[in-house]
Order: C-alpha cells, then structure tokens, then sequence
C-alpha cells in the first residue's frame, strides 16, 4: 500500500478540514488491517520498548553513529527510491528519517512495510547512520505496526490551517503541526515553576469545592447547576477560590494555594475564556509588597531558565523581565490625563464619564466606569511587566485600606504584554468592616448587577474567630502561556477551547 499515499486525489477520503470536515474512513487501509491479521499480525499491539527519541538520536549523533535504536511515531511522509522507501517517523521531540531497504529486513517487516500508510504509527529498530546526502536517520531493520490509521492526514503541502478546525480536532493540529505541542511543553513548565515556587514557601497545596452555594471572590456572573442529592438545591461553579482559601488561613494552614478552573459567565475575546487555570495563593503575615517581590522573582527565573535571557519577543515588541517591575498608580495617572480622580466618583459622575467617553457600559457604575477608563488611557502602556498599583476602595471589598489614604485599596495588579496576569490584595481581615463591603455589594445586585456577588455569612462567621495579616495573589497560568509562546489568543494555549 506504500504506492497509495501519494495519491492525493484518492476519491475513497476527503483531505480537506476546512468547516471542521475530517476524511472518511478510507477502505483501502481497512484492507491492509485484515491483511495484517491474516497473516497473525496483530495492528494495534498492547506495547512496545522505545529507547530513543527522535531529537535525542539527533542531538547525539556523534556518540549514538553505528549503535542499535527503538524508537515509535507517525509516519508523516512515505516516498520510495529503487529498493529503498523513506519513512519520516514523527515522535513527541520531532521528526526523524528512517531508511528501510527491502532487502534487508525480514518477511514480517516487509508485510508491514507493504501495509503502511502516511499516518501510521510504527516502532523502529536500526541502526544510527546518515543517508548518502548526510541525513541522520535510523538504518531500518525490524518495522513493527503500532496502530493503522482508519483517515487520511491533511495533506503535506496545505497541513491544517483553518484554526477553528484546529481547535475543535486538536488531534490532528497536534499531529500536523509540532509547534503546538511545544506551547503546551512550556504552559506545562510554567504551571510546575510557579506550583515549586509556593511550595519553597512553604505552600500547602489543597483542593476547595467546585459547586460552591454562594459564590464570590471576584466580580463576574457565574454558571449555575443543580445538585439533586441535596433537594435539588441550586448551585454555582466557583468563579474564585478565594473565600474557601482564606477559611484555611483562618483554621491557622498559614500558606495555602490551588491550582484551580475556574469559571465565569462572561463573553469570551482573545485574552479571556469563561472555563480558565488559575493559581490562588494565601500567605498569613503578610502584604501585597511581599508578593510584588515574589512575582518579579518567579517569571524572571521561569524567563531566564527557560529561553537562557530575561528578553523575549512578543508580538514584535521585546519585553524585559529584569527585576525591579515598573509600578504605576494608576489612579493618579487618570486624573493627570482626565482631570476626575475616579477614586471619589460618584454614581452620577460615573454616568456622565460613560456618556462622554463613549464608554457604552451596560452598568456605568463607578467601577465599571473606572476599570474601562484604565483600558482606554492606560492599558496600552504596560507592554513591559508592570505593577498597576492601588485601586479606588469601591472596586476592592476584600481588600484593605490603602495606608495613609482611605480612598484606595492596597491591590495591584501585574501586567505584561498588555494583560493582567496577576491580582494580588493586602487581604481584608475586619470582619465587621468586611459585613459592611458585602452589604454595599448586596445593595448593587439588588440595583441589577448580575456581576455583585451575593452576601456571604458562613465567611463573615469564620473571619469573626480572628483572621491574621494576610496576603493574597491569583496568577493567571494561560495569559503568561500566551506571552512565552507569542500567542494572540488565548485559545491557543487551551487544549481544547469551548467552540459553537
């Protein structure tokens, strides 16, 4: 069947993704599967012993020439020469060409030989060489079938292009295209840096609940479900973990974080998902400066480790991890723009700016007003990691008092490239001041902010035992996935993003 491959006007398949079609199941390799079987060789074995990767035979090339290999992938490209056919072998490190001579392999090989197809997965034995054009490649001996593909790949020259069929058969972009397997190798790197940088803090890892009875934490409208073992009780998807974490500090764990989904109800655009990863951290004994120490510290070694420099491309534009961070007060800076310190707006004022900016908020409230008026004038100033520092005190119910000014909350928010990728507070621990911020909350949803989440007296009850100095940050794990892979979307660096 080697021959067949290179047909790509094959009626029996369609090679086309665009629309989200993928091929038909193609008879001619259901044929090669009974030939296999007829002839008492199994296509879809329980195992197989690998002891190289394509990259590491590469890498090595000089210690591994002449030295007997294993190794298993996709058979990306076939092509035939005389006697000789060439096998791009595509494993999780890379591609790799083998070289099968006919001659030299035994009657079993040669029947999978014959039975082969592009998009097979197949194990090779061999041995190290070069091709007589100085490939590296693995000299064939034994071909073994590890699994016979049912379709027919995407084409070699038009691979698959189209990104929503990307996305919805991640598979085969998986399959076509590499580079997307090493975003998801680098997302992977950053989630473990930031899990070894808590725990060398002394983080307790833990889990809090997912179905949560009243959600809070932030301000977003969230997805609500039914637990039927409780009466048919309704529930709702955590938008934060927040409160639960801090139930731990309380309860005296003193540092504790969680690698959490968390979900939202909200439109989705280039930098937000409504199911996204995040990382909440609560460490007792301290305050927002401590974690903008620890934030430089953390992505300026996962940069450095990871691309060997503290500079990296994004978007064209170099960004700079050195340490220390740029810090704007941003409060301030709006006023210096706009001449309104949007720390003392008020309700009529916030209409008024909504109407004159052209701000078209649905609920052009002081914090919406205020939160727009920070990505029209100064969001496209944070390109280099800064800290967006010390936000008006309305927009921070779980967050103290600015020291020294009242009107303001000790929050900053860590930007780059454009995008929050951390929120960190110098937490709220009074509890009666805390019962008054969920009471202003409650007075919002009843004027019909669906995003004001609800009272929350079980919390309040567990702050009235005395709740320490306290530190709290959510770093985002997608957005700085985005910027270390140079992504625009965020759907890039889901597996498998939410499609209509």
């Amino acid at each position: 069947m080697v021959n067949e491959v290179y047909d790509s006007d094959n009626a029996t398949h369609i090679n086309s993704y665009r629309g989200g079609i993928i091929s038909t199941i193609d008879e001619a390799k259901l044929e090669s599967i009974n030939a296999l079987r007829m002839a008492g060789i199994e296509p879809y074995p329980y195992s197989y012993a690998v002891t190289h990767h394509a990259k590491e035979i590469k890498d090595n090339f000089d210690e591994m020439e002449g030295k007997e290999v294993s190794m298993a992938g996709r058979a990306m490209q076939m092509r035939q020469m005389g006697g000789i056919t060439f096998i791009d072998i595509q494993d999780r490190s890379g591609k790799i060409q083998s070289l099968v001579r006919n001659n030299e392999l035994d009657q079993k090989s040669l029947l999978v030989l014959a039975n082969s197809s592009i998009g097979d997965t197949l194990g090779i034995r061999g041995i190290v060489m070069k091709s007589k054009r100085g490939e590296i490649s693995v000299g064939v001996r034994e071909i073994t079938m590890l699994s016979k593909t049912l379709r027919t790949l995407p084409n070699k020259w038009q691979g698959l292009t189209d990104t929503e069929a990307r996305y919805r058969y991640r598979h085969v972009d998986l399959m076509m295209n590499q580079e997307v397997l090493r975003t998801f190798e680098i997302r992977s790197k950053f989630l473990r840096h930031v899990r070894d940088t808590l725990d060398s803090r002394g983080g307790i890892e833990v889990e809090t609940p997912i179905l949560q009875d009243v959600y809070g934490g932030a301000k977003a409208k969230p997805f609500k479900t039914t637990y039927h073992t409780l009466d048919d009780k309704q529930m709702f998807l955590r938008i934060s973990d927040e409160l639960y974490l801090k139930r731990l500090i309380i309860g005296g764990a003193e540092r504790v974080y969680e690698v959490s989904k968390d979900f939202r109800n909200e439109d989705a655009d280039t930098t937000h998902n409504p199911e996204f990863t995040q990382i909440e951290y609560y460490e007792a004994y301290s305050d927002y400066e401590t974690f903008m120490k620890m934030m430089e510290d953390m992505l300026s070694s996962f940069v450095l480790k990871t691309f060997g420099t503290l500079k990296i491309k994004y978007q064209g534009e170099t960004v700079d991890f050195t340490p220390p961070f740029a810090r704007m007060y941003w409060v301030e800076q709006l006023k210096n723009i706009m001449g309104t310190d949007v720390s003392t707006m008020s309700d009529e004022e916030a209409e008024k700016i909504n109407k004159a900016e052209k701000l078209e908020l649905k609920h052009p409230d002081p914090y919406h007003v205020a939160d727009s008026l920070f990505d029209k004038y100064l969001k496209s100033k944070t390109v280099q990691p800064t800290f967006i520092m010390d936000f008006p005190a309305y927009m921070c119910p779980l967050t103290k008092i600015k020291r020294g000014n009242p009107l303001l909350a000790e929050r900053f928010e860590l930007y780059v490239g454009k995008m929050e990728v951390a929120n960190s507070y110098s937490e709220l621990t009074d509890p009666m001041y805390q019962r008054k911020m969920f009471e202003d909350q409650e007075t919002e949803r009843k004027k019909g902010d669906e995003e004001a989440p609800p009272f929350d007296e079980e919390f309040i009850g567990a702050m009235e035992y005395g709740m320490p100095p306290t530190a709290g940050i959510g770093i985002s794990i997608d957005r700085p996935s985005m910027l270390f892979t140079d992504q625009t979307s965020i759907k890039e660096v889901i597996l498998f993003p939410p499609m209509k």
